[in-house]
């Protein structure tokens, strides 16, 4: 049984936003890449880069359940005070997010080719999407390779419109590839990212052997003993122990998303 829901309501909100935003700057960019042969021919296709620190390929790990919750298609490690969000599209679990204090990270992994990389080609769709619907992108090589650095346009809880800072990162592994988007305190100050990056990091992603096409999300599950928290239920404090190591506060049932690529 996981921990209470505490904070990050409003964070909540603007997240989903902004996984909106990326998701239709995706979808956008793909359609007018479809027309677009010459540059289709022109970007090169490069096999997945070394990831001497990780994450990791379910194969590389000797426990992969060791200090992280098993969520199917991920192993997701577990700090102390952290939250988990799991994030659903239609009725399968794609996401996982973890808040920490005034950040959070956004986990989601997806099939690749098994000789190419793709993270340099869902890049540049990603900024031209957010470009055309106003936002601001930097592509800059941060602590886990290229990663950018976004100021997306969100509509604040209040409901005026604003920009918030996200940064997304990526890495390529083994016919896998795995996104993340930190939000909060952690996409502004280098010294509130350092143990979201180390949690992306030391993620394990579980491909399995079944056809996907590239792209498709790897889809997630619940822990075993683990509880939906539906949103505004709190609960005792005696009641936030976890089995799981790293004293993890909560699994909930973040937004529901309609559609992810």
């Amino acid at each position: 049984m996981f921990g209470r829901r505490k904070r990050a309501e409003k964070q909540e909100k603007l997240s989903a936003d902004i996984e909106s935003a990326a998701d239709e700057a995706v979808a956008d960019d793909a359609e007018g890449a479809g027309n677009d042969d010459a540059g289709n021919a022109a970007r090169v296709k490069l096999p997945p880069a070394p990831r001497p620190d990780g994450p990791w390929d379910v194969s590389e790990v000797g426990e992969p359940g060791k200090g992280r919750v098993d969520l199917g298609g991920m192993f997701v490690p577990g700090v102390e005070g952290m939250e988990l969000r799991v994030e659903v599209a239609g009725d399968a679990i794609v996401a996982a997010t973890v808040v920490l204090r005034d950040s959070a990270v956004q986990l989601q992994a997806f099939a690749a080719p098994k000789r190419e990389g793709i993270w340099d080609e869902i890049r540049e769709e990603i900024a031209a999407g957010i470009t055309k619907q106003g936002g601001v992108i930097d592509e800059t090589e941060g602590p886990l390779g290229w990663e950018l650095r976004a100021q997306v346009p969100v509509q604040l809880p209040d409901g005026k419109g604003g920009v918030q800072v996200v940064r997304f990162i990526g890495i390529d592994g083994p016919r896998w590839f795995l996104r993340g988007v930190i939000s909060g305190q952690g996409a502004v100050q280098p010294q509130a990212a350092g143990l979201l990056e180390q949690i992306f990091k030391d993620t394990v992603v579980v491909r399995g052997d079944a056809p996907m096409a590239p792209r498709d999300p790897i889809v997630l599950k619940l822990p075993q003993d683990a509880e939906m928290v539906p949103d505004g239920v709190q609960q005792d404090n005696a009641e936030q122990g976890s089995r799981f190591a790293g004293g993890i506060d909560k699994l909930a049932r973040g937004p529901e998303i309609t559609e992810i690529r």
